[in-house]
């Protein structure tokens, strides 16, 4: 598998530039899968449904399947810091691709997104594994950059270029800590 981490600041477009880029990797009949950070109670099951029930008695875990999906949901008894590594080793691993939102702090390959002319916490200045940048300008970086630079408003190029240098992102376990 592949993974490849979109960074940028909250309300970027990290979510609306991933939503295009699945149905062109889609095209091209890669199957992607998604991690996502997220900073607030997260919460996916409502009052009332067999699921919730189960996991307000107590439930460790409770997954749920229909032939269309698969739901596994985990109560942690306090709260869990886990990495973006932990995430990752939880899914089927016969995808082609992992796209990771957030985790900008992370050891993985990033595609950056940038939006504010000259922003100071622009990561690809000082992240080594900040491997290709994405904004609607170029002259919005803070400093050139060697990297490539793509464009915010084309998902099929971002798509085809993490295609052409898929080898960059092949995914190791063991080299991560956790």
């Amino acid at each position: 598998m592949k993974v490849v981490c979109f960074a940028g600041h909250a309300g970027v477009g990290k979510t609306t530039l991933i939503e295009r880029v699945i149905p062109a990797m889609k095209a091209q009949g890669l199957r992607v899968s998604v991690v996502k950070h997220a900073h607030h109670k997260l919460e996916i099951d409502h009052p009332g449904k067999d699921t919730y029930r189960h996991r307000e008695a107590g439930a460790f875990e409770v997954v749920a399947a229909s032939p269309e999906r698969l739901v596994l949901m985990r109560e942690f008894e306090r709260p869990a810091a886990l990495s973006v590594h932990h995430l990752i080793a939880e899914l089927y691993d016969g995808v082609d691709w992992v796209f990771v939102e957030g985790f900008k702090h992370s050891n993985l390959m990033k595609v950056e997104l940038i939006r504010t002319p000259g922003d100071t916490h622009q990561l690809y200045p000082t992240d080594p594994y900040v491997v290709a940048v994405v904004c609607d300008d170029p002259a919005l970086l803070a400093e050139p950059t060697g990297r490539p630079v793509l464009p915010l408003n084309d998902a099929a190029a971002v798509a085809l270029w993490l295609v052409h240098n898929g080898d960059r992102f092949d995914y190791d376990p063991t080299m991560f800590d956790e």
